[in-house]
């Protein structure tokens, strides 16, 4: 192999390891981690998110994953809390959500919404690796 056949090679698996394998991935896909911002806070798995709101909480139920555009969708449940204290028997306000929204840089959008009844909770702009900053219901 000549210097040129070399140094192309060599370019070509740098290339190939930047990319990360060029299976499709893309470091806006990876969201794991904690999301803050005022009411409210995101924490996200490999499988999952758990939300906690001022006076609500919900889950994200399968995994979180933006595509090629920071674009995600994903579905879930979203509970609405009450102050004092809960009822023994109490069942729980609990609606299924949809969780839209994208992520550009360390900044996710984040709008959800009761997919029961069509009602928005809200829109959100949360930073990546703020602490949230939640009053919960008293």
């Amino acid at each position: 192999m000549n210097i040129y056949g070399r140094t192309t090679a060599v370019l070509l698996l740098a290339l190939w390891i930047s990319c990360g394998g060029c299976s499709g991935s893309n470091t806006l896909t990876d969201l794991t981690g904690s999301w803050g911002a005022e009411h409210i806070g995101i924490v996200v798995g490999e499988n999952g998110a758990k939300l906690e709101y001022d006076c609500a909480h919900g889950t994200i139920d399968e995994p979180l994953i933006a595509d090629e555009n920071g674009e995600f969708e994903a579905i879930g449940v979203h509970v609405r809390e009450h102050g004092g204290p809960i009822r023994l028997g109490e069942i729980p306000d609990e609606h299924p959500a949809r969780y839209k929204g994208y992520i550009k840089g360390n900044v996710m959008t984040l709008t959800v919404t009761l997919t029961d009844s069509g009602q928005k909770v809200g829109a959100f702009s949360l930073t990546r690796g703020i602490p949230p900053r939640v009053h919960k219901c008293l």
